[in-house]
């Protein structure tokens, strides 16, 4: 953080600004135990976008009312987009500050996370019509919360009306979203202004769009009757349009709108998968439209003429070639020389194999370099095979063919295992360019061959969308990079997104090697232990509900009622909100109704009523609600669009596991030697501390500060019976 005007008199703001800044750059290590000079900090009120991107609850918290009020509608005005994990717990922080009140000065995705028994009657309309704007994806670990939300919005309707109004629709905002396809065909034409704000349309919800349309009680009116400027301000819904409605669309303007969808397109501004969807269907209609037209032969393959440069940079080019076409017409040279502009048009799948089949032709023993870092695009149609013939050597060559918006899960080892294998290096830089969403993809030696310093300066990366079987490699290597961290709060902090679920417990062989790291005898290879939970619980971590979801469910079975409300600390109530999750169900399962009733989870979980006592909405909710089935999870943030390789796009959410950790990997999951005071002979392993003021739960000798602690040294103990887990030894 540069020099700025406006120091700090407040030290726990300070500190704050100084742990969130350096939180944010795990590198920075040596920073000191007081935190930054007041005279070098900013105000929360001034602070710019990237560092308000790194909020962090637990700092956050120190704050008093006034500045943590500052701090949200700050981020407000700077239209901050945080993360559900990190919105959960503000959500909590603010409204234990009292500020739930001022929601209509707050981001509207905090809206999403608030208790929605505290809403009252009078500021329902305006509480829903705000949070409406908010990204519901968000809450896609929140099934509870997001039900809660929905039957906010119909009581503040009165119920759900036989047709929506142009003044409801404006109330519902993007919980138009969830509605089923009846009644989005019975509300008002606005609809489709709600609609343009959905990620993704389901196929009953694209008919029902098509529908609407075909009616012509639209803006646009009828098929025949549509313009330019009408399509384009139909934005992202043009590109559901179906084909039987394209055919009834002047020429002239079905033109000019491919034309213009093309030119977004090429300019970055359009999505692929809605550019291919859009252009699949619009060239549907224009061929059911030529077939039943006479045909008159000409003799020759190419009808349309020899493709040159100049026909490349027509907007309509995919109107005059089609796939056959573009493979007679397409010759050898034209192609060498104008790969790039050919492959910035959205060239549907067929005609993306067309160009790899001519590709192979004048390049039989691989694609040069230098066109590698074209071929974006096409990227998922190669086998491992394939990418064996290529050569990487570059670090942009890497970046380049992984920066698809495809899963590129049979692509990204082969890819990365061509670069290493000409001495190229996993730093931290191509970590951070690729995503932590092509870390799923890696194999485990790769990840293993990534040096913990590298790793340490990437940070903590997304790797929710990763199979477990690379969480469980992902898990090991992060120990290893961040267990030297000096304090809990920070191993915690870098360590989150890695404490996914664990597999069985297996025995492992003893490292000769000292190692920062604490011993497990009987270690589950990948994921966090029971052990490391209840450690995180006694350093008052207060884990967000969405981590807590991601832990495996046959550990959370083996955590009592304490120790999760523990854990949780001031997100406890959350679970409230993700009851119906497949892992919070799965545990509450397991409670009596007097454990239940201790986290006042005794209610029907389909009440709008909470742990904190009855909504304050006396109306009655109908019992048959028009909400359609959520669709996978999806964001508006970047990357987290990722159809799988080798097939039309689809989201991450579809892809299959990858298979098991293979059992060469294993020895990488046991970091250290017992040492003094460890015993295992058999069964599960507990964590047993010397100290309770301790630094870190991974932190060796080389991670304390002036030898202030000793690591905690697990006790191997005989299994109780129904523990989990077991040893296999």
């Amino acid at each position: 953080m540069g020099p700025r005007a406006g120091a700090l008199a407040n030290p726990g703001l300070i500190l704050v600004m100084w742990l969130t800044a350096h939180w944010s750059r795990p590198q920075a290590e040596g920073f000191s135990q007081g935190g930054l000079d007041a005279s070098r900090a900013d105000t929360w009120a001034s602070a710019n976008t990237s560092l308000l991107q790194g909020f962090w609850c637990q700092p956050a918290s120190q704050l008093s009312q006034d500045q943590l009020s500052a701090l949200i509608r700050r981020m407000a005005s700077q239209q901050v987009l945080l993360k559900a994990w990190q919105l959960s717990c503000l959500a909590n922080l603010a409204a234990r500050r009292g500020l739930q009140g001022d929601f209509a000065l707050h981001p509207p995705d905090l809206l999403l996370f608030y208790n929605l028994a505290q809403v009252r009657e009078a500021d329902c309309r305006a509480f829903t019509r705000r949070a409406a704007q908010g990204d519901t994806e968000l809450l896609a670990n929140l099934p509870d919360q997001r039900a809660a939300l929905q039957h906010l919005a119909l009581a503040c309707l009165g119920g759900l009306p036989p047709r929506l109004s142009a003044s409801d629709l404006l109330l519902l905002g993007v919980l138009v979203c969830d509605m089923d396809a009846s009644s989005i065909v019975a509300s008002d034409p606005h609809v489709l202004q709600n609609l343009q704000r959905c990620p993704r349309l389901t196929p009953a919800q694209q008919a029902a769009l098509n529908t609407l349309l075909a009616r012509g009680r639209t803006m646009l009116g009828p098929p025949s009757s549509w313009n330019l400027e009408g399509l384009q301000a139909l934005g992202p819904l043009a590109a559901y349009i179906s084909p039987s409605l394209w055919m009834q669309v002047q020429e002239a303007v079905g033109l000019a709108f491919f034309g213009s969808m093309v030119a977004t397109y090429r300019t970055g501004t359009l999505s692929q998968r809605d550019a291919r969807r859009f252009v699949t269907s619009f060239l549907e209609a224009k061929a059911k439209s030529l077939s039943s037209r006479p045909k008159r032969g000409t003799g020759r393959p190419c009808v349309r003429g020899n493709i040159t440069a100049a026909t490349l940079q027509d907007n309509l080019f995919l109107l005059h070639y089609d796939c056959s076409q573009l493979e007679f017409c397409l010759g050898s040279r034209v192609l060498r020389a104008n790969l790039d502009p050919l492959l910035q048009h959205p060239l549907p799948a067929e005609c993306q194999r067309v160009v790899k089949a001519k590709l192979a032709q004048v390049y039989p023993s691989g694609i040069p370099e230098e066109q590698l870092q074209l071929i974006t695009s096409l990227v998922y149609l190669y086998s491992f095979t394939e990418i064996g013939q290529w050569n990487i050597t570059s670090r942009n060559t890497v970046m380049a063919l992984l920066a698809s918006d495809v899963a590129l899960e049979n692509q990204t080892e082969a890819i990365l295992q061509k670069f290493l294998d000409h001495k190229g290096r996993v730093t931290s830089a191509l970590l951070v360019a690729i995503g932590g969403s092509r870390l799923c993809w890696m194999s485990p030696q790769q990840i293993q061959a990534i040096q913990p310093s590298e790793f340490r300066l990437a940070g903590a990366l997304d790797i929710s969308s990763c199979p477990q079987s690379r969480k469980n490699v992902l898990y090991t290597k992060a120990r290893e990079a961040f267990g030297s961290t000096r304090t809990t709060a920070a191993y915690y902090r870098l360590m989150r997104p890695y404490l996914g679920e664990t597999l069985p417990c297996v025995q492992i062989p003893l490292l000769q090697k000292p190692h920062p790291f604490p011993s497990y005898h009987f270690r589950p290879p990948g994921g966090a232990p029971v052990e490391e939970l209840q450690y995180l619980a006694q350093a008052n971590v207060s884990m967000d509900i969405h981590t807590f979801t991601n832990l495996n469910p046959q550990v959370l079975q083996n955590l009592s009622v304490d120790k999760v409300t523990t854990l949780l600390g001031q997100n406890v109530g959350d679970l409230q909100k993700a009851r119906s999750h497949p892992a919070i169900s799965s545990w509450l399962r397991s409670l009596n109704r007097s454990a239940l009733g201790e986290l006042g989870l005794d209610t029907d979980p389909s009440s709008p009523s909470g742990p904190s006592g009855p909504t304050r909405l006396t109306t009655t909710i109908p019992n048959t609600i028009p909400w359609a089935p959520h669709l996978a999870t999806t964001s508006r943030r970047p990357g987290n669009e990722a159809p799988t390789s080798g097939s039309p796009p689809t989201h991450l959410g579809y892809l299959p596991l990858a298979v098991a950790l293979p059992s060469s990997l294993l020895w990488l999951l046991y970091w250290g030697t017992l040492g003094p005071g460890g015993d295992c002979s058999w069964g599960t392993c507990t964590m047993a501390s010397e100290h309770s003021n301790v630094p870190a739960p991974h932190a060796g000798k080389l991670g304390l500060v002036d030898g202030a602690g000793r690591l905690p040294r697990p006790l191997c103990k005989p299994p109780v019976h129904g523990t989990w887990p077991r040893p296999t030894c």
